[in-house]
């Protein structure tokens, strides 16, 4: 409780008080909970809990799909595990894999890292997890959606039993319900956040922009609304960095995050960004998979994802916590059919950020869920008519001013929580 107390939180987050309580008790855990809800105490504190400090065994491991993702988990962990004797280490690709053997070799109580790199370790057989007792699984859906459901099913056959595990996951594909059901008995199950951000704190707008319009049109929109801090997503790399640089150019403090950046370029960006030296990360959906940024007041999508589950990973980094924030899209008239099929899944409002924005009728062929999506792609059965073909094009139909995997995505297979609440 030093730990807890020395960061200042006072208050828990829904996913803790529901989550703490069973995992210290010895239950599995099963937790629908979206990045941004404090779900790195609610399964922290009870595995640092357990842990034997007198034991320089690897004792818990914590997947996650993303190296940034993974440094969050191991530095929020090591603040809560700052009055303990315990030792963590990272595990990810892009940094040296001697660094990390030196690591292990010292000795180490908890682990965190991506799929491909502890499976690496453990082809090496410079990591042993046969006496593990704790495992997690963060973002799970995330982890799906990036291919690695083969390498996490090969790492926990390397956890022997008795194990405890907990999985979190954002939304929960049927995919995600089978592997929970092959390695985690008896879970309980904890509903904490539905598969998109809350309604009732985010307000979601849109505008018809000719392509060659949309750099003017998004100088005009952070002029209006003078976020503290915003992303802007690009479907590219080139993109990203082409924009990131004509903001600049227009005295716009803008840093690029991407694929093509190296690792010590990617913590550069994602550093002067989280510190205020930069108000504005412009970022192809890496940026989305998994990265926990505290207090972004709006998304700007400068491109319309082609795979709709990318939109709510995308607005889903603002409005954490209960706070509020704004996400705005830019639609060119090549998009149309992108940006119908979101407001096909979606239960929010999307509101037109003009008057002449509301004249665009969108052909919204069909409606249903991100899960039933994802359940579709990945062996879980078609539903509502969903298929990674639906992509005709159409015009009229619905207006929405009164209301294949991922193909887009440049960079594939590759938490902070707020004030008083802890």
């Amino acid at each position: 409780m030093k730990g807890v107390k020395s960061l200042g939180f006072e208050k828990p987050f829904p996913i803790q008080e529901l989550t703490i309580g069973p995992l210290l008790s010895g239950r599995n855990v099963i937790g629908q909970a979206k990045t941004g809800s404090g779900k790195t105490a609610a399964f922290g504190l009870p595995l640092l809990q357990k842990i034997n400090e007198d034991s320089w065994d690897v004792q818990a491991l914590v997947l996650a799909p993303t190296r940034e993702l993974a440094v969050q988990i191991t530095a929020e962990l090591k603040k809560l595990a700052s009055f303990t004797r315990i030792k963590l280490v990272t595990i990810y690709g892009g940094q040296s894999i001697n660094v990390q053997f030196e690591a292990l070799d010292r000795g180490v109580h908890v682990v965190v890292g991506t799929p491909g790199r502890i499976m690496d370790h453990l082809k090496r057989g410079s990591l042993d997890l046969s006496r593990v007792k704790y495992v997690v699984l963060d973002e799970a859906d995330t982890m799906l959606d990036m291919g690695f459901i083969e390498d996490i099913e090969f790492i926990l056959d390397s956890v022997p039993e008795p194990r405890q595990m907990s999985l979190f996951s954002a939304t929960m594909p049927r995919r995600i319900m089978d592997i929970a059901n092959k390695y985690m008995h008896d879970a309980q199950k904890i509903l904490v956040s539905a598969d998109e951000p809350t309604v009732d704190t985010l307000e979601q707008f849109y505008a018809m922009v000719e392509q060659k319009d949309k750099q003017g049109v998004l100088l005009d929109l952070l002029e209006k609304e003078k976020p503290r801090s915003a992303i802007i997503f690009c479907r590219t790399k080139y993109g990203a960095h082409k924009l990131a640089k004509e903001l600049q150019r227009n005295y716009i403090n803008a840093v690029p995050l991407h694929g093509d950046l190296s690792q010590h370029q990617r913590d550069h960006s994602m550093g002067v960004f989280r510190s205020g030296h930069a108000d504005v990360l412009v970022a192809t959906d890496v940026a989305s998979r998994g990265i926990d940024i505290s207090q972004v007041d709006c998304i700007i999508n400068y491109d319309v994802p082609e795979d709709p589950v990318l939109y709510f990973h995308r607005v889903g980094r603002t409005a954490r916590a209960g706070a509020s924030g704004k996400a705005f899209t830019l639609v060119s008239y090549e998009e149309d059919t992108d940006f119908a099929r979101i407001m096909g899944l979606t239960k929010a409002v999307i509101k037109p950020m003009r008057p002449e924005d509301a004249e665009h009728n969108f052909y919204v062929s069909t409606r249903g869920t991100i899960t039933e999506l994802q359940n579709q792609r990945h062996g879980g059965g078609a539903r509502r008519g969903y298929s990674s073909g639906n992509r005709g094009r159409g015009r009229g139909g619905y207006n929405n001013s009164g209301r294949g995997n991922n193909s887009n995505s440049d960079e594939s297979r590759g938490g902070s929580w707020r004030g008083s609440r802890w």
